[in-house]
């Protein structure tokens, strides 16, 4: 049997929620803008390729890991729609943005066979244990001085990607199996990431007011983003601190070698260094406290 837990925790967006919900850290506010609507593209494509595997799960271990996965991976996602529609609602145009990335994923879930999307999902998945762990090592500053509801939606959500770190590559694995092939399809994953990443950007730019994000997402982008940070550094142009300036660089590199690491054939995501903060949260979960006000309720 599985030990992952379905926890169903009720986030206030009711409310008006502000863009730039970290104030001291405008990039790293639009970053995790980004990644909310990401994850409701992302994990619906997870919830439809995990139940289209179901049937070829003969090991009933297997299946129970594959079914506490998925239902894990649906809450996060209604989490994260309850988030983007706040958002919505203050810049309507966002809507144009989220309906265009989940078109992005659910053309491959239309298009694509099941072994390159359980691929896709088992080599995405398998980073971000090493890229959560930094998050949540430097939540302090990352998530701390922002506001309680998004910062709580997102330590929650980061904490249960590294209890369920195993699961994608355990489905792929009993369905699929080849370790050559997930490391084959890598590039046109990250093209199909870049791609979807650049949409939610220029989205962003035309939907919401500069004033009110605080920063030109251009700068931000995975490709364009060092070429414009360099080219300021260059010529001494003023700009906002990128989303992660107060991680010192050697940490940085470090989870880059670990990102990279994550993607070889013979990763197992079960041997992955995990977070303290994931053990805390655990245990105030646990003991009943409110975690969808991670830090007012401390």
């Amino acid at each position: 049997m599985t030990d992952l837990q379905i926890r169903r925790i009720r986030f206030d967006f009711d409310d008006a929620v502000p863009f730039n919900w970290n104030p001291a850290n405008p990039a790293f506010s639009t970053y995790m803008n980004m990644v909310s609507i990401m994850a409701i593209c992302f994990e619906k494509m997870i919830v439809a390729a995990v139940r289209e595997a179901m049937p070829h799960l003969t090991d009933p271990d297997v299946a129970d890991e594959a079914e506490a996965f998925l239902r894990q991976e649906a809450q996060h996602a209604n989490a994260h729609r309850q988030h983007v529609r706040a958002l919505i609602r203050a810049y309507p145009g966002l809507q144009h943005t989220l309906d265009a990335s989940v078109a992005a994923y659910d053309q491959l879930t239309e298009t694509t066979p099941l072994r390159y999307r359980l691929a896709y999902i088992a080599d995405l998945e398998a980073t971000f244990t090493p890229f959560f762990k930094m998050l949540l090592d430097y939540e302090d500053t990352l998530f701390r001085t922002g506001d309680d509801r998004v910062s709580s939606l997102f330590v929650w959500h980061f904490v249960e990607e590294v209890e369920h770190r195993s699961s994608a590559l355990i489905v792929y694995d009993a369905v699929v199996g080849s370790k050559a092939y997930r490391t084959l399809v890598l590039p046109r994953m990250v093209r199909h990431l870049l791609l979807v990443s650049t949409l939610i950007m220029d989205g962003i730019n035309d939907h919401v007011p500069l004033a009110e994000r605080a920063i030109d997402t251009t700068t931000i982008k995975p490709l364009t983003g060092l070429a414009t940070a360099l080219r300021a550094t260059v010529t001494r142009q003023p700009r906002v601190p990128a989303a992660f300036h107060r991680i010192p660089w050697k940490r940085k590199l470090h989870t880059a070698s670990r990102v990279l690491l994550s993607q070889t054939p013979v990763h197992d995501p079960a041997h992955e260094p995990t977070p303290e903060f994931a053990e805390r949260w655990f245990t105030r979960y646990d003991r009943g406290d409110d975690v969808a006000h991670w830090y007012a309720g401390a």
